[in-house]
Parts: C-alpha cells; structure tokens; sequence
C-alpha cells in the first residue's frame, strides 16, 4: 500500500497523466475470463490456497493500518448475502479494531493471477474519517525467493477526503519502494453512496487505470513487472489519520472480483498456479 506506515518509501517518480484523447479505451474483446470471483462459492482460509481461493492475510503475512486482520470464522469480518461480500472493520469489547483482507495467492506462490490483462472489482465505499479501503495487485511468487515485487493500486481510498481516491504503482526492494501515485477527483461522497467499478490493464504498452470503466490514468510498465499479478481487497484503517470518529461498524461491500487474461495472438494465457 502506498501510505503504508513503517515501510520507507525509497523515490517518488509520478507521471503526468496522459491527455484524455491518448488514453486507452477498455476493449474486453482483447481479454478472456481466468478468475472470475462473484461470491456464490466463496472460499477462504487463513494461509494457504490448497483448498480455498483467498487467504485472509497478505502471503507475506504483513498487517498494516490500525485493524488487525482477521481470520475467517463465526465472528469474523467476512460475510455473503445475495451474493455480496461484506467485509466489516468493528471494535472489539478490549477497544481493538479488527477488520478483513482477502488475497487471491498464499506464501507458496499459489494463486490466482495472469502477468498481462485485465483486473477488476465492484465495490460500494465504507463512510467516515479514518477507512482505508482498497482494490491492489501484487506479483505472484514464493515470497522467500528474495527477488522486487511490483505493487499496482486500483483505488486506496482515505474515509476524510471523500473527493478522491489514489492510485499508483509501486515496486519494492524488500521493505523499500520506489514509484508514484495520483490522486483521482469524484464528486463528494460518490464512492460511498453506490457501487462502482475499479479497473487495471496491464499490457505490453503500459498501466492503465479504470474508474467504471473510464481511463483516469496511464503509467508505464516498470521493468520488474515480468510475473503474473494477483488481486487483494481489504478494509484497513488509518494510515496516519485518526480513528476515533471512525463508524463502528463500517463496512466494504463487493459484489465481484475479476481477473482476465490477455488474449495475445488469440489465445489466453495460462498462468494460474495451483
């Protein structure tokens, strides 16, 4: 995440957005469906993906924000109903936040992921100061293997400022990272008052990033981004801004998550890793 406290950020090199006559058009022509995630099967477990699609931690089991993450379970943070997940940041009776993240890979390098094409998810936004939900990518790999892992945000969003969310890019050299973001307007309060899309293409060309379905912004494809990339969503808190008028409970609904492979010379990849 890029606001993530206790990790440095080594460099800020942000990109000019592109004119919005340059920007790539979204053509799902050019992609075919690989993990297609809508909830009616939903499975999740704490660590490992031999038998289950999510892990309820990042592989590198690396909490962040002022939540902990929690484990599946009776009273737990996740929940289904009509086909939509709910995950929900609460306090404990000991005055302790604890709240959710699904990751689409585990610490073995098994997961759900394509190096080139399309991911996204359908979220409606937690109100209130201190919410810090998100909609990320990271690269698909053993995550003792020592090599730089890339890191592409859909959407953070920070409850306080409710007219705009981040994205960005990131790539990291064990707790270093190198990269940049750009800040997207809305209208007030646009993303919490319904459901929208939140979109990411990586091809060949470059990043491009999706807000229902529109292009908002482009980047270039860092060198290191050579693996497939893996989708999570979560609910953190805070990120250096208060919580004490945070809404208890608040809640991140998504009603899917998609993945899509490039469909390259007409075929599509095949890079799931089970």
């Amino acid at each position: 995440m890029i606001r993530t406290l206790g990790l440095a950020l080594a460099g800020s090199a942000l990109v000019a957005p592109a004119p919005a006559a340059d920007m790539r058009a979204l053509d799902l022509s050019q992609f075919c469906p690989f993990f297609m995630e809508d909830f009616r099967n939903f499975r999740i477990a704490s660590h490992s993906l031999e038998q289950a699609d999510w892990i309820a931690h990042t592989p590198w089991n690396g909490d962040f924000g002022d939540a902990s993450f929690s484990d599946p379970g009776p009273d737990g943070p996740f929940s289904v109903d009509k086909g939509v997940l709910h995950i929900t940041a609460r306090k404990g009776k000991d005055g302790r936040w604890r709240s959710g993240l699904i990751a689409a890979a585990d610490a073995q390098g098994r997961g759900h992921g394509v190096r080139f094409g399309y991911f996204e998810a359908r979220m409606q936004l937690p109100p209130g100061p201190g919410t810090w939900p998100a909609f990320w990518l990271q690269t698909l790999h053993k995550v003792d293997d020592g090599t730089p892992s890339v890191e592409v945000d859909a959407i953070e969003y920070y409850g306080h400022n409710p007219k705009a969310f981040q994205t960005g890019r990131l790539v990291w050299y064990g707790h270093k990272a190198v990269g940049g973001n750009k800040s997207i307007p809305v209208p007030d309060g646009a993303l919490v008052q319904g459901f929208h899309t939140y979109g990411i293409s990586i091809l060949p060309e470059g990043i491009t990033y999706y807000l229902d379905r529109r292009a908002v912004w482009q980047q270039p494809l860092p060198p290191e981004l050579t693996r497939p990339m893996f989708p999570l969503v979560n609910l953190a808190l805070g990120s250096g801004y208060p919580i004490d008028h945070t809404p208890d409970p608040s809640v991140l609904k998504v009603s899917y998550v998609h993945v899509y492979a490039w469909r390259k010379d007409g075929a599509c990849q095949q890079e799931r890793k089970d």
